[in-house]
């Protein structure tokens, strides 16, 4: 239960990262949000992320914690990525 608790805590903030940036909000709200949206989402990807991070590390310690945040954040982030660029060309195709 551990591993999806900060497995989905990284994804929620790779995802909030992901749309802190211009093209993603671009591509997804066709504008940019506000400066304190961007900010909030900003530091509510790092808190999220600092939180699984802090749970795998009071689960396993420093050692075989950083191990699995290291393969949480990676799949998290592939995830996040992916689904970009899967709806940026779902938006780009010809119908």
């Amino acid at each position: 239960m551990i591993h999806l608790s900060s497995f989905i805590l990284c994804l929620a903030g790779f995802a909030a990262l992901a749309f802190a940036m211009d093209r993603p909000q671009h591509d997804l709200f066709g504008r940019s949000l506000p400066a304190p949206a961007t900010a909030a989402l900003r530091v509510g990807g790092a808190v999220s992320l600092l939180g699984a991070l802090g749970l795998l590390v009071a689960w396993q310690g420093w050692g075989l914690g950083l191990v699995m945040f290291s393969g949480h954040t990676s799949l998290g982030a592939g995830l996040v990525h992916g689904a970009l660029i899967v709806q940026r060309r779902w938006v780009a195709r010809p119908n």
